[in-house]
């Protein structure tokens, strides 16, 4: 990181440690199944999640308090195939807040707030829970529009 500083270089670091991204980078992109589904500031990212993909992966991140307890999002079904995706949104057939545009029309990816971008019909009225809320046990997620 001090390297990173002194010499004004970017790093492009490919990962599935939640905890090492999180430390190391100002700027996340989750992807699935070859597509970004989600691109945000860390932080923002990390507490403010818009895609569920996204979501269900911050609830695998591991709690360093014994005292806390994660609410774990488990996907149903299995991931898409890149050689045949499905239809749609490739994440609908896992997705517990999928309604009938996932399933034919492929989502572009959305600035939906400032450097915050997600590639889903639904991200404008979901409300997620990220890191914090799965630390705090306040995890849940409501398919009520904002």
């Amino acid at each position: 990181m001090e390297l990173q500083e002194q010499l004004d270089l970017t790093y492009l670091f490919v990962a599935h440690d939640l905890s090492v991204v999180r430390h190391i980078s100002d700027t996340v992109a989750v992807m699935y199944v070859g597509k970004i589904s989600e691109m945000a500031p860390t932080e923002e990212l990390f507490n403010n999640p818009k895609h569920p993909y996204t979501s269900a992966l911050l609830s695998s991140v591991p709690i360093p308090d014994p005292r806390l307890r994660a609410q774990r999002t488990v996907l149903e079904g299995e991931v898409a195939s890149p050689a045949n995706p499905p239809t749609g949104c490739y994440f609908h057939p896992r997705c517990p807040h999928a309604v009938d545009i996932c399933r034919t029309e492929d989502p572009v990816l959305e600035e939906i707030a400032p450097e915050h971008f997600v590639r889903c019909h639904r991200a404008k009225e979901l409300e997620l829970p990220g890191l914090t809320q799965v630390q705090t046990g306040q995890a849940g997620a409501s398919d009520t529009p904002a």
